[in-house]
């Protein structure tokens, strides 16, 4: 069964990584340093270092960057801001109809 973790503006479900690598890769990709990291997990440092190094061996990645893109390329994290269009972009946007925009 997977769980739901929310992550400031990050929203990502368990399954390919646990929990508690699924936070530190949420950590990771909102900018915080192991240490920093560390503090928001409420753990070591040490952990957090361990952790990272079993999401590059689950995502087959080698660096912090690529951790984080392919968490968002397996949809691993989404954004989870639900921002609505304004009502100007929902006007210009409706005056591309039948034009394909490239």
């Amino acid at each position: 069964m997977s769980t739901l973790i929310t992550f400031g503006e990050l929203q990502g479900t368990t399954g390919i990584l646990a929990e508690q690598e699924l936070r530190a890769a949420m950590a990771i990709s909102t900018g915080l340093s192991g240490k920093q990291a560390a503090r928001e997990m409420g753990c070591a440092p040490s952990t957090v270092k361990k952790t990272v190094e079993r999401i590059f061996f689950k995502l087959g990645v080698s660096n912090r960057a690529a951790l984080v893109a392919e968490a968002f390329r397996l949809g691993l994290i989404v954004f989870s801001t639900g921002m609505t269009p304004s009502p100007q972009q929902h006007h210009d946007q409706d005056s591309h109809d039948g034009v394909f925009l490239a």
